[in-house]
């Protein structure tokens, strides 16, 4: 029998699309071409979010410029335009997943169901989800931090690169090198 596959779309959102307070070039190209998807390829299709409400010095302070390392501007304030999901993003979710309300999170992993409080290995599990599949934004951060814990929860992982803008492509490149040493497979050709 074959394992149930999941596409997770990691922190497709306003702010980090073009004209966004931390935008990547490429996010809301990213958007249309992740729902333009075949929904039927998968068993589940599951969202994350960054949903920051106080988020304990991930933010440069007022007056201060971020390091992009670990201050960044503000972004994805639960409430604000900048936290909704880009208007290109029109595939449906059979799930959610939200991080960083108060302190910095850029694994899916390390969010939850805003509904339940369950993280995203139990939301899989009880998909029956065996292996996933990963796009979103931004590469080199979010999408291989969450690449990188489903490697470490035991799901077989492929990341759609096409469908991952990245901030840095060097820093895209150097994630999903490390990622594919560990046992993911990139997959660089557009679906």
């Amino acid at each position: 029998m074959p394992r149930r596959r999941a596409l997770i779309v990691v922190d497709v959102q306003q702010d980090f699309c073009e004209g966004g307070s931390l935008a990547v070039a490429g996010g809301r190209d990213a958007a249309r071409r992740i729902s333009a998807l075949d929904r039927r390829r998968y068993d589940a299709v599951i969202a994350t979010r960054d949903a920051h409400i106080d988020p304990a010095g991930h933010f440069a302070p007022d007056g201060s410029a971020p390091d992009y390392e670990t201050t960044w501007p503000q972004h994805c304030v639960v409430g604000t335009a900048g936290f909704e999901f880009a208007p290109e993003l029109t595939i449906d979710f059979d799930a959610e997943v939200h991080k960083g309300a108060t302190t910095a999170a850029y694994s899916g992993f390390e969010g939850t169901d805003p509904a339940t409080g369950r993280p995203l290995t139990a939301v899989l599990a009880e998909l029956g989800v065996g292996d996933v599949d990963i796009v979103g934004i931004a590469a080199d951060f979010c999408v291989a931090a969450t690449a990188s814990d489903a490697l470490l929860a035991g799901f077989g992982v492929r990341v759609l690169a096409a469908l991952c803008p990245a901030i840095s492509d060097e820093g895209a490149d150097a994630a999903f090198s490390a990622l594919a040493d560990r046992g993911a497979q990139i997959v660089r050709e557009a679906p």
